[in-house]
């Protein structure tokens, strides 16, 4: 092959490769990412750590507020001292038996802190008995006033120095003179009386004896009881107003007006009970005095009367 053949070829150009573009496709978006992935790490650690701070605190909180606040609530009581074992017991062995615990122990354990609180040391009222029901319960009595002394009554004071001694019931008092004068006694153990006056339904006495009704368990609910007993002495509808009530030496003393009438008018006594306790009597002794108001200018003995009272060394 000739030279310039050769040479022709390998000079020739290489024919030229153009590439096309394609279709043009629009550009693909990024991936989002969450918010929490965008931030550091620390920061999320310093985050969670607050929370875990915060949420640990309040249960803290709520647990102390339970606790403290339990006593002081209605019927709370706040938790006592544990008292600590006196000595403490070595294991039982098969040749000893426990001991019983000696009385220092039990004395010291009744005297712990974590005792319960004593009783008041006010006493108790004692329930009434169905007989102080049952005279309350007597639209001719009505309940007992509040303690109130008794005041001075009409009339002139009757002096005299004479004295009454009843044995029978263990008390002494006046002996008064004219126009009071004594009279037969049943059922009592001493009576004394004023003359029955004009247009009177009733007499005047004062009268001692053993309290003719059942004791009760305070002296003050006897008195009461003693002072309805008293209307079976007074004009057949008679009802009780209190007028005074108080505590005397041993005993109780109740005054009272008795209302009642006769033949149609209105009319009234005033009375008074006094039961006193007497050391050595089976029962309590009673003073009773009444004075109707038609010798009102009286009623100042029934002072002299209830003052009088002292205690004398029954039979």
């Amino acid at each position: 092959m000739p030279t310039y053949v050769v040479a022709e070829a390998e000079t020739s150009e290489l024919p030229k490769i153009v590439v096309e573009p394609g279709p043009k496709h629009p550009p693909v978006s990024p991936v989002k990412r969450s918010r929490i992935g965008d931030l550091p790490m620390r920061v999320i650690y310093r985050f969670l750590a607050v929370t875990v701070a915060v949420v640990v605190a309040a249960v803290a909180a709520v647990i102390g507020f339970m606790s403290s606040g339990s006593s002081d609530r209605p019927g709370g009581e706040a938790p006592g001292p544990i008292a600590a074992p006196s000595a403490a017991t070595p294991p039982p062995g098969p040749s000893s038996s426990p001991e019983p615990p000696s009385a220092s122990s039990s004395a010291s354990a009744s005297a712990s802190p974590s005792a319960a609180p004593t009783a008041s040391a006010t006493p108790a009222t004692p329930p009434r008995s169905a007989a102080v029901l049952a005279a309350l319960a007597d639209p001719r009595v009505p309940e007992l006033p509040d303690d109130k002394r008794l005041g001075r009554l009409p009339g002139k004071p009757h002096a005299t120095k004479r004295r009454i001694r009843d044995t029978r019931s263990g008390v002494s008092l006046v002996r008064f003179g004219k126009p009071w004068k004594g009279y037969g006694t049943a059922p009592f153990a001493t009576k004394q009386v004023l003359p029955k006056a004009r247009g009177a339904a009733t007499r005047a006495m004062l009268v001692s004896c053993p309290v003719p009704i059942n004791v009760q368990e305070t002296v003050k609910d006897t008195a009461l009881l003693a002072a309805r007993w008293t209307l079976n002495h007074h004009p057949r509808g008679g009802k009780i107003t209190w007028t005074a009530s108080q505590p005397i030496k041993d005993g109780w003393m109740l005054a009272y007006q008795v209302r009642y009438k006769v033949k149609g008018k209105s009319r009234r006594s005033m009375a008074a009970v006094a039961v006193k306790e007497i050391p050595g009597a089976a029962k309590p002794a009673l003073v009773f005095v009444t004075i109707p108001d038609a010798q009102r200018s009286r009623w100042r003995d029934i002072n002299t009367a209830i003052s009088s009272i002292s205690t004398v060394k029954p039979e």
